[in-house]
């Protein structure tokens, strides 16, 4: 018991020393309204661990983003465009995340840990949004022997296509 109880001590101090109170969540829900899941960014000491969860997805790979406007009205385009602390283009914005991966059941679980932002960050004066795409994230990495340059649509969203799902981070 005394083992047991030692080991839970341990614990929290170790999670307290490396977790913060400023941790958020984002409900993500379809074009009509319906739940699909929850990301969950915990700050750490280090960076931000982003967690996600959902379903009733289409499967295959998606882009997944923190955009720059804490607002989900259909079609989704109010939730403004990739967030972004320093001005970057594509595939370096601070909100663009790994594509996430749907598997045939319509459901997808991803953990990942990133240090281009803190939650407190998320938390400008218009908020910010999750947004899944219906296609998936190049980055607009574009090889020059396909084209010259990648176009403006390519630079500025990656080509990941329509926003299916949206969650206010909260």
């Amino acid at each position: 018991m005394k083992k047991y109880i030692l080991g839970m001590v341990i614990g929290l101090l170790y999670n307290n020393a490396f977790a913060y109170d400023n941790d958020a969540k984002a409900k993500l829900y379809d074009q009509t309204g319906q739940p699909t899941g929850e990301v969950k960014f915990t700050q750490q000491k280090n960076g931000v661990v982003v967690e996600v969860h959902v379903s009733n997805l289409p499967a295959g790979f998606h882009g997944f983003h923190v955009h720059t406007v804490g607002e989900c009205i259909p079609p989704f385009t109010s939730a403004g465009g990739h967030f972004d602390l320093d001005g970057h283009t594509h595939r370096d914005h601070t909100g663009d995340l790994p594509v996430l991966l749907v598997n045939t059941n319509g459901r997808a679980h991803a953990v990942f840990k990133t240090d281009r932002f803190a939650v407190a960050d998320l938390f400008d004066a218009d908020g910010s949004a999750v947004i899944i795409h219906a296609n998936p994230d190049n980055y607009a990495n574009i090889p020059t022997r396909y084209v010259a340059a990648p176009d403006a649509t390519t630079l500025a969203t990656g080509d990941a296509g329509a926003r299916i799902v949206c969650g206010i981070v909260k």
